[in-house]
C-alpha cells in the first residue's frame, strides 16, 4: 500500500467515500427548506420584493459576517430588490451583534425588514424592539444558542436550533446566507439556477476564516469556491490577492486563512470593518486597490500591537500558573486584538484562555479553548456574573463588569475542575496519519496530498511521522534565533531538512542525537531549486 493510500485509510477515505471526498459533488447539497423557518423567511422576502420594502442586511464585523452581508446584497440585487443597505456594527461603538440603539437607527431610516447574518440568534430584546417599531426581522445565524427564549422574529434560521432537522449543523454564517439564496431562487426570477455558484468565492472566504469544520457541505462550498475565487470578478478580492502576494491560479484555503483573512479582519480590529466591506463591494479596480493597500497597512499595525499585548499578557499569565484556565486583563489592550492574543497564549501555555480589555466599569474580550473544554459552556455557567457572551466551543466573546473579573476567573476554573478532565495538553500534540520512510516523502506524494485540499478545521493537512533519525545539522535563524532548520538523516543515508518558525525550546536538539519527528511535507523552492522539506510540528529524542 502506498503512503498516500495509508493516509487515506487513516482518515476513513476508502471506497465510495474516497471518490466523493476527493471530488465533492455540488449537486448533492441539502435542500435549503430542511432548515427550520426557511419557508417563513422566503414568504416574507417575496412580500418585500412585491412591495419593494426597504431592507437592511445586519451583519457581523468579522469576515464571516462581511462575506455573508455582501453575498445577500449582491444576490438580492440580482433578484430585483431595489431598496437595500448593509449595517455592520462598529466593534468599539455598538459592539458584537444586534443592539437596541442600532435597531432604532435602522427603523428611523424607514426600514421595514432586517435580515441578519452571522448574528441575531440570541437577540430577543433587540428583535422585540424592532417589532415595536414596525420592523420585521429574519434571523440567519449559526452560533450556539445560549438563550432558551426564541426571538420574536418572522424566521430564525440556524442549523443549531434545537428543533432543526437540517442534516449538517456546522455551516458558517455565510453558508446559512447562501442557503437562503438557494431557497429564494425557487420563488423569484433574476438569479437562474447555477448562477448562484458565482457567490461561492464569498462562501469559501467566510467559511475558511470562521474556522468551521471543512467537511460535508462546507468542504463542497470551499472546494468549488476556491475555483471561483481563482477567476473572481470582484475587483476587491483581485486587489487583495495581489497585495497579499497570492497567485489566483494557486489560491488555496491557507491563502484565505493567512493571507486575505488577517488583512480584512484588521479593519474591524483597529478601526471599522466598513473598510473591508467597501473593499469587497468595490466595482472600481483602482479604488479597490487603494482600499486593499489600506487594509494591508492596518494589518501591519495590528501585528505590532498584537506582539506588544502578547508580551504583556504572557508576563501576567505567569502569575496564574496554578490556574487551569487563564483569565488576563488590562485597560490598555485593544479588545479587537485580544482574540489573537488568546490563541497565542493557549499555544504557549496549553490552557484555555480569556483575554479582556478593561473599559471603565465594563470589560470585553475573547476566549479560546481546545480538547474537551467548551468555552461557551464555561461562559453559560458564569451567566450570573457576566453581561453577555456568545460563540462556539473553542472560540467565544464575553462582556462583564470589570469588578467581576476575579470572580469570573475563580468560576471558570471551578467549572474546569468539576469537569475532571485529564491529559488535555496531550490533545494538542500532533497525531500522525502515517509512519513514513524518508525515501517515500517525494514531490509526487505532495502532489497527491494536494487532492485532499482544502485543508482546515476538521480536515487538517496530513501529518507524517518518521522514526530514528540522526541530527546532522542545526541552523538557527531570525533576529532572535527563534527559527530553526534541522538536517536529519535516516539509517539508509537519506537526508532531509525540517524547518520550524518560532520553534519551542525543546526543538533545539544537538547534532548526533536520535529523534522521532512529526511533520507536514512540502516543497521548498529557492532560486529555481526545488527540494522536499518538512514543516516540523513535534520532536521526541531517543535514549
Amino acid at each position: 500500500m502506498s503512503l498516500f493510500e495509508k493516509i487515506l485509510k487513516s482518515r476513513g477515505l476508502t471506497g465510495d467515500l474516497r471518490t466523493s471526498f476527493l471530488l465533492p459533488d455540488y449537486s448533492l447539497g441539502y435542500d435549503p427548506f430542511y432548515l427550520t423557518d426557511m419557508d417563513k423567511a422566503i414568504k416574507r422576502l417575496v412580500l418585500a420584493h412585491k412591495k419593494q420594502d426597504t431592507i437592511i442586511i445586519y451583519g457581523d464585523y468579522d469576515i464571516d459576517g462581511l462575506t455573508a452581508s455582501t453575498l445577500l446584497f449582491d444576490a438580492f440585487g440580482s433578484f430585483g430588490f431595489k431598496n437595500l443597505d448593509i449595517f455592520i456594527p462598529n466593534r468599539f461603538i455598538e459592539g458584537y451583534g444586534m443592539t437596541v440603539d442600532a435597531v432604532e437607527k435602522i427603523a428611523q431610516q424607514g426600514a421595514k425588514l432586517i435580515v441578519t447574518v452571522d448574528c441575531g440568534g440570541s437577540s430577543e430584546k433587540e428583535i422585540t424592539r424592532a417589532n415595536e417599531l414596525g420592523v420585521d426581522v429574519i434571523v440567519t445565524d449559526h452560533h450556539n444558542i445560549i438563550s432558551k427564549i426564541r426571538p420574536s422574529a418572522v424566521a430564525v434560521i440556524n442549523p443549531k436550533n434545537m428543533d432543526d432537522k437540517y442534516p449538517f449543523k456546522d455551516l458558517a454564517g455565510v453558508g446559512v446566507a447562501f442557503k437562503l439564496i438557494q431557497a429564494l431562487q425557487s420563488k423569484l426570477d433574476g438569479l437562474s439556477d447555477g448562477q448562484e455558484k458565482w457567490l461561492l468565492d464569498l462562501v469559501a472566504l467566510g467559511t475558511v476564516c470562521d474556522t468551521v469544520p471543512l467537511i460535508d457541505e462546507n468542504r463542497t462550498y470551499v472546494f468549488w469556491g476556491l475555483k471561483v475565487l481563482s477567476k473572481t470578478k470582484r475587483p476587491g478580492l483581485k486587489a487583495l490577492m495581489a497585495i497579499a502576494g497570492i497567485d489566483p491560479k494557486t489560491v488555496n484555503a491557507r491563502s484565505l486563512g493567512f493571507g486575505l483573512g488577517p488583512r480584512m479582519n484588521a479593519a474591524g480590529r483597529l478601526e471599522t470593518a466598513k473598510f473591508a466591506l467597501d473593499m469587497l463591494r468595490s466595482c472600481n479596480p483602482l479604488e479597490a486597490l487603494e482600499k486593499a493597500e489600506y487594509l494591508d497597512a492596518l494589518n501591519k499595525a495590528r501585528r505590532a500591537d498584537q506582539d506588544k499585548i502578547f508580551k504583556q499578557a504572557a508576563r501576567q499569565a505567569e502569575s496564574y500558573t496554578d490556574d487551569s484556565v487563564l483569565v488576563v486583563s488590562d485597560p490598555d489592550w485593544n479588545h479587537g486584538i485580544v482574540g489573537i492574543v488568546a490563541s497565542k497564549l493557549l499555544e504557549k501555555y496549553k490552557k484555555p484562555t480569556f483575554v479582556l480589555q478593561e473599559i471603565s466599569g465594563e470589560s470585553k474580550g475573547s476566549a479560546r479553548s481546545f480538547g474537551d473544554f467548551s468555552i461557551i459552556d464555561a461562559i453559560v455557567d458564569s451567566k450570573d456574573i457576566i453581561t453577555h457572551g456568545g460563540g462556539h466551543h473553542f472560540a467565544a466573546g464575553v462582556t462583564m463588569p470589570t469588578k467581576n473579573i476575579d470572580k469570573f476567573r475563580k468560576q471558570v476554573n471551578k467549572f474546569y475542575k468539576n469537569m475532571k478532565l485529564v491529559n488535555q495538553a496531550g490533545l494538542l500534540l500532533p497525531v500522525a496519519d502515517a509512519v513514513a520512510e524518508l525515501n517515500e516523502v517525494t514531490e509526487d506524494l505532495i502532489d497527491q496530498i494536494k487532492q485532499l485540499e482544502p485543508f482546515g478545521e476538521g480536515n487538517p493537512q496530513p501529518i507524517l511521522r518518521t522514526n530514528g533519525l540522526i541530527v546532522k545539522s542545526i541552523r538557527k535563524m531570525g533576529a532572535d534565533n527563534q527559527h530553526l532548520k534541522l538536517g536529519l538523516r535516516d539509517s539508509k543515508g537519506q537526508l532531509m531538512e525540517f524547518i520550524s518558525f518560532g520553534a519551542p525550546d525543546y526543538f533545539f536538539v544537538q547534532p548526533g542525537m536520535m529523534v522521532d519527528v512529526w511533520y507536514q511535507p512540502d516543497v521548498n523552492e529557492w532560486r529555481g531549486n526545488r527540494t522536499v522539506e518538512g514543516r516540523l510540528l513535534h520532536i521526541e529524542t531517543k535514549e
